[in-house]
């Protein structure tokens, strides 16, 4: 029996022996006279043993079997090696339909002997709608991790969150980060949800333009700051750029890269995925699970961004620019090769013209001339005309030994100088 126990057992003993008066009983006991009453008659029906509980010694009816507890054990070993314990609890019900809370799931591991540093997730640090989040904003960032673990080759996750609702609004898989997997990311996003306000990065080459003045080939095009090849998309989709001087700037992508090491490695090895194709197959439906799980609703029912204008092709916007000048016949030397217009523009370019020449990620390669795409075919270098000849000039000719001018020059004897006075 329990301290407790023995303690009414003690007092109701007295108070049945006539040695004190039942309100003297509620005192000691801390009770009232009715429940002191109600125990002076366990007593006497059942003796000191009416004062157990009656579920000592006995399992409770809900409780986990041994063999449930082995078969856990074993599963977190192997197959579910390295979840957190809330993870792990969402893995056991998807796939073994077993149903176990957090806290079970904790017990149960340690007394198996099992021990890991939790890192509790993300959702159980949920800030309000209201604090630190701002509407129709992007951030964006890339992880490297061994996100196929022994299967496959390291890889660089590029992803996009959306600051006001916590939701993966892009991602995907690429071998290292790249403005490429930053471009497709973006367009992911703005595809299926429109064009936010702002999107705030870090401050790589990628972003920032590492030079600082202006070429003559941009400000004879009009442009009047430097910008990156991405900086030069999200002007043309009129996306105010914020890139962060600190991690804490962007906190919220960085958390989601922490949850996502946590649990996405992990759904990747169960989904027996070994290459960056698969992954990049299977990534959106775990993205849409990762949202379920973790995403808020937002403080406003309607759409926080701005639709895709009509007629703007988003191959077009992210695409790798350069200036190029129109040389003779209407050709544009790039990479190597000379190229020509597909379809003959109604207004033909002057030569020496600085035009923008465009190559899409699917290497189409454009002239971007006031807002419209013409595009290119690879042609032949045009042949130089052959200069026209002109008339030599005629060689010098010498005279001759007895020509005039070779004959010295005298004064005439008949030349009389008293004449000239004279005159």
């Amino acid at each position: 029996m329990t301290k407790a126990e023995l303690k009414k057992v003690l007092v109701i003993e007295k108070l049945v022996a006539g040695h004190i008066k039942v309100a003297e009983a509620a005192e000691l006991l801390q009770l009232s006279t009715r429940q002191v009453l109600r125990l002076k008659k366990t007593y006497i029906t059942e003796g000191a043993e009416g004062f157990a509980h009656k579920n000592r010694g006995r399992k409770p009816a809900h409780t986990i079997s041994d063999d449930v507890k082995k078969m856990v054990a074993e599963l977190y070993r192997t197959k579910y090696d390295g979840s957190n314990n809330c993870h792990f609890s969402e893995l056991l019900e998807e796939h073994e339909s077993l149903s176990l809370s957090v806290s079970s799931i904790r017990r149960i591991l340690l007394s198996q002997g099992i021990k890991r540093s939790d890192n509790e997730d993300a959702s159980k640090h949920v800030s309000p709608v209201t604090v630190n989040r701002k509407p129709e904003c992007f951030e964006i960032d890339a992880s490297p991790y061994a996100w196929l673990e022994d299967r496959g080759p390291e890889l660089t996750l590029h992803g996009i969150i959306d600051d006001a609702t916590g939701m993966v609004v892009g991602a995907l898989f690429r071998p290292t980060e790249t403005r490429e997997g930053y471009f497709s990311a973006m367009k992911q996003a703005i595809q299926q949800y429109g064009i936010p306000l702002g999107i705030y990065s870090d401050r790589h080459t990628i972003f920032r333009s590492p030079k600082e003045t202006l070429t003559l080939e941009q400000e004879l095009a009009g442009e009047t700051a430097p910008l990156s090849q991405f900086g030069k998309a999200m002007a043309d989709l009129e996306i105010t750029h914020i890139k962060a001087m600190s991690l804490e700037a962007k906190g919220r992508i960085e958390r989601l890269f922490g949850t996502f090491q946590d649990r996405l490695a992990i759904e990747l090895r169960l989904l027996g995925i070994s290459t960056m194709e698969e992954a990049n197959r299977v990534l959106p439906k775990l993205i849409q699970k990762h949202n379920r799980r973790f995403a808020i609703s937002p403080q406003q029912t309607e759409s926080a961004y701005r639709p895709l204008p009509e007629g703007i092709n988003l191959n077009h916007i992210f695409a790798i620019r350069e200036y190029r000048q129109i040389g003779p016949g209407q050709t544009i030397s790039y990479g190597g090769k000379v190229y020509t217009f597909a379809v003959k523009p109604t207004h033909p370019f002057e030569v020496k013209t600085v035009v923008e020449v465009r190559q899409t990620m699917q290497d189409e390669l454009l002239v971007w001339h006031h807002r419209q795409a013409f595009a290119l075919r690879e042609t032949q270098r045009p042949e130089r005309q052959p200069k026209t000849k002109t008339a030599s000039p005629a060689s010098p000719r010498k005279p001759a030994k007895n020509h005039p001018w070779r004959q010295p020059w005298k004064i005439q004897k008949s030349f009389n100088v008293a004449s000239i006075h004279d005159r």
